[in-house]
């Protein structure tokens, strides 16, 4: 029977009457060994399988993103890997930045020349340096137990040939006209090219024989090295040679050349993983974990800065003050992701101490207005808390001239497929993974990129990544984030790990874009201050902002538009309208969040995985 909870919350004056009554659509996944959770049901079985051969939390999340980037639809090998790993031995998380760079000739006299306000959507020049494979197999060789060839099993099975799924197929036959830009994309992607759906059929065998070559050149340069006398790790960083440095490498670049693209080998060769330190904030006693400034995860730190101030379960869930509190933070916080945010590796070095003070969310909260939306909300200033002085506030005095337009996240929201009620839109591009073993090891994955209508370097079977579109082409808009070769686009992929007294506590991430935060920060307070279970929080109705600049597309923005579910009360409506929110609504409205909740008292593991789109989970 599905788990049923009630919370009954009564308010006064503003504060709305919040009844919390929900009965999960997915049973919560109990498991005591291990577990594996992503957005596929196939990766999630290439998970298990990893498992049951012996495999810890990073083979196995390995193997899943492998499996997922050889499925297309929201990912590919040519994307971009960000992840964190808890490491029991040392008791540390650690982060993996795996976020491809822009090649040699990508400047902004580049893009203007050719008319550009951001760099493309689409195609060659939309293209930063391949990220996954190096970011799998630097995970794999650092953190692993297995060889690439065993973690590469079920992907390379997959590419031989799986049963094509309705969505993908759907997204390839609407996305055709601009896959036939790309001759080896229209070559692998429209299997029945010339009939009326030139898409392969739901359940058709998709081959991908170049893939597959690929993939066995790695495995044979692991071999290679292995019967030279090299460790597990020299083999797989012998494999990660061969395709950023050997003929794998050649073979991309003249695919890129040829579609009209700019990657380089040099670019290629010098492109690196980076295993860094990542970000906490304390909230009431959960370190919660995220990584830094190249992508937008901070915004989920600075906003539990400011909500930490403020009585939530006062509020009541989901009630005017409480949508109404949320979306002023979120604002607040993604005003600064906007300017602020960047590739760390790049001056100027973004005011990331300054950012993630707790005084400096002190000083931001009193700035809200409390009794209707503002539509003008700017970036902070947070030199002055880490004793700094801000060279940009001349721009941020121009902010809202700067902010015109529509809101970017939403074209990247895919049209309800016939399977999904209405209502239940599947975010383009990106999915989670999140995997847990006995030994301790937690993993949280959000790679990305590639996604179809992805173009096709050659004989590579490889996807070129889209990502250089998140650049900025105009210092004013972020003077962090305006593209050069070899730096990397503040990207929104945002994976989560929670520590509680020392041990892990929740792993959790989202697809989305730019609501990636947004969900995940309302999943962590639906658990933290409304006591929902882990299924009951990934289910449970999220809002959005869309009063942030998108970071795909024109990278546009909507002040006011406010996303709610359908079963929000009328009363509710009429005040948040009253209060200047224009309503979007939808039947589900949570994101598809995957997440484990690690159970000390009882040694076991509890899996979420929403009902929004095809996220799936396996457990022992």
């Amino acid at each position: 029977m599905a788990y049923k909870k009630y919370l009954l919350t009564i308010t006064v004056g503003l504060f709305a009457l919040s009844l919390f009554s929900q009965t999960t659509q997915k049973p919560i996944l109990h498991a005591r060994h291990w577990m594996a959770i992503t957005g596929k049901p196939l990766g999630a079985t290439a998970g298990a399988t990893t498992f049951n051969k012996g495999g810890n939390a990073v083979d196995a999340a390995c193997a899943m993103l492998a499996a997922t980037s050889t499925m297309w639809d929201v990912l590919s090998w040519g994307g971009e890997t960000q992840a964190l790993i808890y490491n029991p031995n040392t008791g540390k998380v650690i982060g993996i930045n795996a976020l491809g760079v822009a090649p040699t000739g990508a400047t902004v006299e580049f893009y203007k020349e050719k008319g550009y306000d951001y760099p493309p959507q689409f195609g060659p020049l939309a293209a930063v340096t391949p990220g996954t494979p190096g970011g799998l197999m630097t995970m794999l060789a650092e953190y692993g137990s297995m060889s690439l060839e065993e973690v590469l099993a079920p992907a390379m099975e997959m590419a031989m040939g799986y049963p094509m799924e309705g969505q993908t197929a759907r997204r390839i036959e609407g996305s055709k006209d601009e896959i036939k830009k790309w001759p080896a994309s229209q070559r692998i992607f429209l299997t029945n090219l010339g009939k009326e759906t030139e898409a392969p059929d739901e359940g058709e065998i998709f081959v991908q024989k170049d893939l597959y070559n690929t993939l066995s050149k790695l495995i044979e340069a692991e071999q290679k090295a292995l019967k030279e006398g090299k460790t597990r790790e020299e083999a797989i960083y012998a494999a990660y040679d061969r395709f950023y440095k050997g003929d794998i490498a050649d073979d991309f670049v003249k695919g890129v050349k040829e579609l009209g693209g700019l990657i380089t080998k040099k670019d290629l060769a010098n492109w690196k993983v980076y295993i860094e330190e990542p970000l906490k904030t304390n909230y009431k006693g959960i370190d919660v974990y995220k990584l830094t400034s190249w992508v937008q995860s901070p915004v989920m730190l600075q906003s539990l800065n400011m909500v930490e101030q403020l009585d939530l379960k006062g509020m009541g869930y989901n009630s005017v003050n409480y949508i109404h509190a949320l979306y002023q933070i979120m604002n607040m916080t993604f005003a600064d992701r906007d300017f602020y945010y960047g590739d760390p590796y790049f001056p100027p070095a973004e005011p990331i101490d300054g950012l993630m003070s707790k005084e400096y969310a002190k000083a931001r909260l009193k700035e809200i207005n409390w009794e209707m939306n503002d539509p003008e909300v700017k970036p902070g200033d947070p030199y002055p808390y880490q004793n700094g002085k801000n060279p940009y506030l001349k721009y941020i005095e121009d902010w809202a001239k700067e902010m015109n337009g529509k809101t970017g996240f939403v074209p990247n929201i895919q049209s309800p497929s016939s399977e999904f009620p209405k209502g239940t839109e599947i975010y383009n591009g990106t999915t989670s993974i999140q995997t847990a073993d006995e030994e301790g090891w937690v993993v949280s994955i959000t790679p990305s990129g590639g996604w179809v209508p992805a173009a096709i370097a050659g004989n590579t079977g490889i996807g070129l990544s889209q990502r250089a579109q998140s650049f900025v082409l105009n210092e004013k808009e972020n003077p962090y984030n305006v593209i050069e070769p070899g730096k990397r686009p503040r990207a929104t992929l945002t994976p989560t790990l929670a520590l509680k007294d020392g041990k892990p506590f929740l792993s959790f991430a989202v697809q989305g874009g730019d609501s990636q935060d947004q969900n995940l920060l309302q999943f962590f307070l639906n658990m933290v201050e409304f006591d929902m279970n882990v299924q009951e929080a990934a289910e449970a109705a999220n809002i959005n902002s869309f009063q942030m600049k998108g970071s795909f597309g024109q990278h546009e923005i909507e002040p006011g538009k406010l996303l709610i579910r359908e079963d929000t009360p009328d009363y509710v409506r009429k005040k948040l309208r009253d209060m200047g929110y224009t309503l979007q609504i939808r039947e589900r409205t949570s994101g598809p969040i995957n997440a484990i909740y690690f159970d000390w008292e009882h040694g076991s593991m509890w899996g979420g995985s929403s009902n929004f789109g095809e996220d799936y989970g396996i457990g022992w």
